[in-house]
């Protein structure tokens, strides 16, 4: 029997024991899911909290909210903003504010309490805020940066002073730049973020971050400066109006409820060039990198001791109207430092430093005494040569020295895909204790964590979790970092399930999503990557994104915001490809000004045909089944009925048609036989039940037999064929497939020295890639036996069923869902499985029991099966049962 057909029949709550009296406690306060933003994009935000007890079987019965303009006011008496009494509701993910209506501009400071199943109170949680953000009316100031008369303007540097004579309240700056930037007030460099803001599509939106510089400023004259950086923002990309980036500022006081304007950008700041030089076209394989003259950096950030005689009015430049929004991801951060593994010397002036594996981001370089003008250049890749040499990508930084001591190199407004760099002109050699590398990415938090007894299994996860966070920065999830950063919704699809288990990403997807919507085109056509530059290529698989991807966001993370705010995108989208199909299924698109190639499979091994039209055809049918079916499932859960009833009757047209056209009876197969072409129609139940054994049989033969036990399929497949060997318990087929150490496989690209994983099989072009990442949800639904139930999204409930392959002997697994951290921690002794489970509070999971175990040990007590799984709500529990004799 199906995990996935099990009720929730056996409610069992077992009291913790040792505890006199319960206590409960309220942390991780989050706003639109994110921890006190500063500024939000809407006046109605959604309020999350997690609860931890001391007692098994928890539940919340009641909240109350209180929320405030100023934290002094954040009590019962005075809270000026809301108090939402005792509201009966288990709710505490995506709680509607229902407090006064918002002004703009200001902050609000809020703290929760709960009451569990017996009216026990808990105590306040720590205070929290949110801010509203301004509005398109409240901005005032202009776009500005460096005039081409003055200088080169591709990375100014912008000034202005300003006066503050209370200290009262706080001041909040407001920075919209089109480009990159960062912010200095008084010489210190505000905040940690990096590379900001966040990837947008400019012809139709930029994002603005909110900065409190209360800290920064002191009684009287204070300087503020904004250093730009281009990033996106080149000539000839959408929305793109002038040579060099642009910014608009504004500061603001707020006290309260009242905000006052203290200063906006306007051709009264001052412009210079920076020292810091782009290059490079950010067009695919163009990345560049930057180059610094030391003799022109100013050796302070604060502007009243620059040279005058350097410095010039900024210009205003007219930017066209677009939405200006507060950007609702985390920004980039330094997630780690890593330090150089092996230094080589090529020859006299040259040397190879090995980072020891691959990262997106930047090299710090310290080097050795430079004379004036010395020009140092570095070249920067993922993987050597078939000779050793450095496979040239076109990624180059260079620094010409102002002869100083301790002169170091660090890039600003670029990043790198690399492990290797490649230093020339040095004619000392560098000390492998003054390289270093930043790692760089989206500053969300990890969400898992897997380990079992079988390194190899632990060696590939490890290898796929490492790798997204080398894909993700920027508020979006790109195909690789080094050769085109595009935000391919192929690539999404393909890994979106893993990413999401591995990560707390509801916010970058929520980023991302607002991307694609902005990139959908009039008559409903979506390109392939958003934000879209540039034409890029993909197929339905790719398009598709825009429905998959908040589907999923609201499974993993409860978070309704995506399905209902994009739903009319789904449908454009969708009336899109129906216009493309031919007797009721669908055939090739054309090709676009924003959107080549038409694919079904992509970067599939040899030996495979991913360009056979009968696979085509197949899989991308298949893709628009599995379209409908989800939007049957976002309809219901957005209440439109109509709408669902009629994506199901499409969906049942499409499959009918699709087994109709494309089975080989005589063979049991589909299209050309190959595993994504028997998958995906059982996967999308295109397959009748009466046939499912069969195909299930032809898959065995064409892998075992005809692919040697290999994986064979590409970026499609991969996450195909793993939901359908989870689905199907299938770990007898997925398990060996992963052990092969020979090409083409997983731990082929780990014995060939991959840090993270490839583009190809064989490793060709990019080894820092999205394509392969989707297998990674395997090692959490299937050995770690956690499956999210989608009708309660969030891990709201929860199946838990281990699926242990012959070799494997224990997997501890933890997942922090919206509600807290679950963990699955199991053994395996003499057939008999002994596991550790915590539910956190707000969940309730089925542990299902395979169909031999007659009797169970639950917490110490020997129980008699009755029902085929066993219900527990929050806490500790140990389990054990016999799976085999």
């Amino acid at each position: 029997m199906s995990r996935f057909t099990f009720f929730l029949i056996l409610p069992i709550v077992l009291a913790f024991s040792g505890c006199s009296s319960p206590t409960l406690e309220i942390y991780d306060l989050r706003c639109e899911n994110l921890t006190d933003p500063l500024a939000i994009d809407n006046a109605e935000p959604h309020l999350s909290w997690k609860i931890k007890s001391s007692e098994n079987g928890t539940e919340q019965r009641t909240y109350q909210i209180l929320a405030a303009s100023d934290i002094h006011l954040l009590n019962e008496e005075k809270a000026d903003v809301w108090n939402s009494g005792k509201v009966s509701s288990p709710a505490s993910v995506f709680v509607a504010y229902e407090g006064k209506q918002l002004p703009s501009g200001t902050l609000v400071y809020w703290k929760v309490r709960v009451w569990n199943e017996n009216d026990h109170a808990s105590k306040w949680s720590k205070p929290a805020l949110f801010g509203t953000g301004l509005s398109e009316s409240d901005w005032k100031g202009a776009y500005i940066g460096l005039s081409a008369e003055s200088g080169d303007p591709k990375c100014p540097l912008l000034s202005k002073s300003f006066d503050v004579t209370n200290k009262s309240g706080k001041l909040l700056l407001y920075v919209n730049s089109l480009g990159y930037h960062e912010v200095y007030v008084n010489g210190n460099k505000v905040g940690e973020d990096i590379l900001s803001p966040a990837v947008s599509q400019f012809d139709k939106r930029s994002l603005y971050l909110t900065y409190d510089i209360s800290s920064y400023v002191q009684k009287g004259k204070n300087d503020l400066a904004i250093w730009l950086g281009q990033g996106w923002y080149r000539p000839g990309l959408p929305g793109v109006v002038y040579e060099g980036p642009l910014v608009k500022v504004q500061l603001e006081k707020v006290k309260g409820d009242r905000r006052n304007t203290i200063l906006v950008s306007d051709s009264s700041w001052q412009a210079r060039e920076s020292g810091y030089i782009s290059v490079g076209t950010w067009r695919p394989h163009q990345f560049g990198g930057e180059g610094v003259d030391a003799i022109r950096i100013p050796e302070s950030l604060t502007a009243m001791v620059w040279d005058q005689s350097d410095q010039f009015p900024a210009k205003e430049v007219d930017v066209p109207r677009h939405a200006v929004s507060a950007q609702m991801s985390e920004t980039n951060h330094i997630t780690e430092i890593i330090e150089a593994k092996e230094i080589k010397s090529l020859n006299d002036t040259a040397w190879l430093v090995d980072m020891g594996k691959n990262l997106t981001g930047r090299a710090e370089i310290r080097f050795p005494q430079l004379r004036a003008g010395q020009k140092i250049v570095m070249d920067y890749c993922d993987f050597l040569d078939n000779t050793g040499n450095l496979d040239n990508r076109k990624q180059r930084d260079y620094y010409i020295a102002s002869g100083k001591e301790n002169e170091t190199f660090k890039a600003k407004f670029n990043y790198h895909g690399f492990r290797y760099v490649e230093i020339s002109g040095l004619t000392s050699p560098p000390k492998k204790e003054d390289i270093k590398a930043y790692l760089i990415h989206t500053n969300y938090n990890p969400a898992s964590s897997f380990q079992c007894s079988d390194d190899e299994m632990n060696a590939i996860h490890d290898m796929i979790q490492y790798t997204f966070r080398c894909l993700t920065l920027g508020g979006y999830m790109v195909d690789c970092p080094q050769l085109e950063r595009l935000g391919y919704g192929g690539d999404g699809n393909a890994s979106t399930q893993t990413a999401q288990t591995m990560y707390d990403m509801s916010p970058l997807y929520a980023n991302w999503m607002r991307a694609w919507g902005d990139c959908i085109r009039e008559d409903g056509g979506l390109p392939h990557t958003a934000p879209c530059p540039y034409m890029a290529g993909g197929g339905p698989y790719w398009c598709g994104f825009v429905i998959m991807a908040p589907w999923e966001t609201y499974v993993n993370y409860g978070d309704p915001r995506l399905i209902e705010k994009y739903y009319p995108v789904m449908q454009q989208w969708l009336g899109y490809a129906e216009k493309h199909f031919v007797d009721g299924m669908l055939e090739q698109w054309p090709n676009t000004d924003y959107r080549n190639w038409y694919l079904g499979d992509w970067a599939c091994p040899k030996g495979i045909d991913q360009t056979a039209k009968a696979s085509i055809c197949l899989v991308n049918n298949c893709v628009m089944a599995e379209c409908y079916q989800t939007m049957e499932k976002i309809a219901r859960t957005l209440g439109k009925p109509d709408d669902a009833e009629k994506y199901a009757g499409q969906n049942n047209t499409l499959r009918r048609l699709i087994q109709e056209r494309c089975f080989n009876g005589s063979k049991n197969t589909y299209a050309t036989g190959t595993q994504i072409d028997l998958t995906f129609p059982m996967l999308t139940r295109v397959t009748p039940d009466s046939l499912v054994q069969k195909v299930t049989e032809s898959l065995y033969i064409e892998t075992v037999q005809n692919r040697q036990g290999h994986i064979a399929c590409g970026l499609v497949g991969i996450p195909v064929l793993t939901e359908w060997a989870m689905k199907s318990q299938a770990k007898d087929l997925m398990y060996p497939m992963l052990k092969k150490k020979d090409y083409p496989g997983y731990l082929y690209m780990i014995e060939n020295g991959a840090t993270t994983t490839w583009e190809h099989w064989n490793g060709d072009r990019s080894r820092i890639h999205n394509c392969y990442n989707g297998i990674g949800s395997w090692f959490y639904q299937a050995i770690g036996g956690i499956v999210p139930d989608e009708k309660y999204p969030g891990y709201r409930k929860i199946f838990i069923s281990p699926q242990i392959p012959e070799g494997i002997t224990w997997a501890k697994t933890t997942k922090e869902t919206p509600y807290g951290t679950l963990i699955v921690d199991w053994k395996l002794n003499d057939g008999v499985l002994n596991m550790d489970v915590t539910i956190p509070v707000g969940c309730e999971a089925e542990i299902v029991l395979p169909e031999k175990a007659s009797e169970y040990t639950l917490n110490g007590t020997v129980c008699h099966r009755k029902e085929p799984g066993i219900t527990v709500k929050s806490g500790k529990y140990t389990v054990s049962y016999q799976i085999s004799k």
